[in-house]
């Protein structure tokens, strides 16, 4: 096992900067999450960390050795791709055993290993089937038992589970858990799913423009967002940021105030005159456990509440509440109060 430790990491494709200067630090064992809008670079970095990519300023280390020019096969690195890539003549077992079989690891040393990573990911039975024959989620199991049959000291994942189902990525979500507890290596995973990365993660990197936001525990960035990005981007349905004199209501706040963030889970409905904030309803949105509404505020801000049990028909009049010490506070640059940029 390895950790990572990035240093004012580079990367441009010509003029296009996509990588600015990217500092982290991932400890031996740790489950890293990075995340981000489309276009923001975090697969460009995992490659970098792969070796697929160059670097093209900075430092990349792996353990104690410096990566920046090691090639993809000597870095102790496997990664588990987008698409399962396997091979469609091969059987899972050849699958799993084909990167061992390049590099020339002895018959009897690569099929105790195939074996013990069917094993591992319940596999075993079905060792002799083909692609075709297998699920979705069997194939991303026979991509992640071939990463582990090298004995990588980092595993990389690239939005391994983007091409299955609601239903099979829950239960894939909760296999690879299971995994790396099992295993303890150092992984590293990239999705665009916040969902994903807040069950997942031990720390998560918010990314925007090749950039870091921040960089924290699950809990540190849903209850502690740096900035209105972090604030929105990291929890499901994203917090309602509204105009500090639209939000006056909810009480005092720190001077030079200009925006107030409310999670929709955190705001409850009263009856109008108790409300710190008054709106009507505009769509309500069944999803079974909950409702979701849309209301509307008197200065035309939308805010989104989550509801339990029964909620009010689309245009009733509604009171908004919420507890302060669920308030959260933004300057004109979007910092939370407290932080500065240098």
């Amino acid at each position: 096992m390895s950790s990572l430790t990035l240093r004012n990491l580079q990367k441009s494709f010509g003029r296009v900067d996509v990588i600015r200067g990217v500092d982290l630090d991932v400890a031996d064992g740790e489950f890293v999450v990075f995340v981000g809008p489309s276009g923001c670079g975090k697969s460009t970095l995992l490659r970098m960390i792969s070796g697929l990519e160059d670097v093209t300023d900075g430092e990349l280390r792996i353990g104690d050795r410096i990566v920046n020019e090691v090639q993809p096969a000597r870095r102790g690195v496997a990664m588990v791709f987008q698409s399962y890539a396997l091979y469609p003549h091969l059987n899972v077992r050849d699958n799993m055993g084909f990167g061992l079989k390049v590099r020339k690891v002895p018959v009897a040393e690569r099929q105790r290993r195939v074996t013990e990573a069917a094993t591992l990911l319940k596999l075993d039975t079905l060792l002799d089937r083909f692609p075709r024959e297998l699920s979705g989620g069997q194939r991303q199991r026979v991509a992640i038992g071939r990463a582990i049959v090298g004995h990588p000291d980092v595993f990389l994942f690239d939005e391994p589970l983007s091409n299955l189902d609601a239903e099979l990525r829950v239960h894939m979500r909760a296999e690879i858990a299971a995994l790396h507890k099992r295993l303890g290596n150092t992984m590293i995973y990239v999705t665009h799913d916040q969902v994903e990365a807040m069950t997942l993660a031990d720390k998560i990197v918010v990314l925007r423009d090749g950039r870091v936001e921040q960089v924290g525990s699950p809990r540190e960035l849903y209850e502690r967002p740096d900035n209105i990005f972090v604030a929105q981007f990291i929890g499901s349905p994203k917090m309602n940021i509204l105009p500090a004199s639209a939000a006056g209501g909810f009480g005092a706040q720190p001077d030079g105030t200009v925006h107030v963030g409310i999670r929709p889970e955190h705001l409850s409905l009263v009856a109008p005159d108790e409300g710190h904030i008054v709106g009507k309803v505009v769509i309500a949105e069944y999803t079974g456990a909950a409702t979701l509404l849309h209301v509307t505020l008197a200065g035309g801000e939308t805010c989104l509440v989550v509801v339990d049990g029964e909620a009010p028909e689309p245009d009733a009049q509604v009171g908004l509440t919420a507890h302060p010490k669920n308030l959260h506070y933004f300057d004109a640059d979007g910092l939370a109060f407290g932080l500065s940029r240098a």
